[in-house]
């Protein structure tokens, strides 16, 4: 069993608007279940902590997947969106790997976010486990190394891609395109289809991006995939 960090938003709005976001759901019902069903413990993080805002339109009919159904009528842990810990609290060494969903909530606060670039920093200087999905690579655009290059130069990484922000309608509200930024970052950015499963683990065997809400289960697996590699015993053993 390994202990695993889903680090979510605590953005409920689009900056100054009042357009709704947060979490999209399906990216985190998804790797919750692929960990929890495999035997691995799980702890959710949020940058303000307590109740973690859901983007109203991943409850919407089309976009609930079967994770999400299942979420929905699991009441041993819906309590897990009710009460996040709040990251400033949260000490790494608890966790053999970390893993962040997306949703548009992401691009506002934990992308700037200290705590969190600091978090990111520490875990891929260390070489251990770390994904994302979506807008979650978004957690990394402000962690740096300790010669002040970010983390992402020269690592192979995936994201939302342009055409699908585009396709959303929100390319001019959110505060940066985020292909664009990775590239600009110095990350060796690729991409898939528009809403096709498309997942890239870095050369370097610690590092699982996965593109949209489709690729999040494949993401989850890739991670378990590299916790199993590093056989890293679990700090609670």
């Amino acid at each position: 069993m390994a202990r695993i960090l889903i680090v979510v938003t605590s953005a409920a709005r689009m900056g100054e608007t009042d357009t709704p976001t947060g979490l999209w759901l399906e990216e985190f019902t998804t790797p919750l279940y692929e960990f929890l069903d495999a035997g691995h413990e799980v702890t959710i993080a949020s940058p303000a902590g307590g109740r973690v805002p859901i983007d109203p339109r991943s409850l919407e009919d089309e976009a609930l997947s079967d994770s999400g159904r299942r979420f929905q009528s699991d009441g041993a842990h819906r309590h897990l969106l009710e009460d996040a810990v709040r990251m400033a609290s949260v000490n790494p060494q608890e966790f053999d790997a970390i893993f962040f969903p997306g949703g548009h909530g992401p691009m506002w606060d934990l992308a700037v976010d200290e705590a969190v670039a600091s978090l990111v920093a520490g875990w891929l200087e260390s070489n251990r486990p770390l994904g994302a999905v979506c807008h979650g690579p978004a957690a990394f655009v402000s962690a740096r190394r300790a010669d002040g290059a970010s983390v992402l130069t020269n690592r192979h990484v995936t994201g939302f891609a342009n055409t699908e922000e585009e396709a959303v309608g929100l390319a001019k509200l959110v505060p940066f395109l985020l292909q664009d930024r990775l590239v600009s970052l110095g990350a060796q950015y690729s991409r898939g289809r528009d809403w096709g499963e498309y997942v890239v683990t870095s050369p370097d065997g610690h590092l699982v991006t996965g593109q949209n809400p489709a690729s999040a289960g494949l993401a989850a697996r890739r991670l378990m995939g590299l916790l199993a590699e590093a056989e890293v015993p679990s700090p609670s053993t």
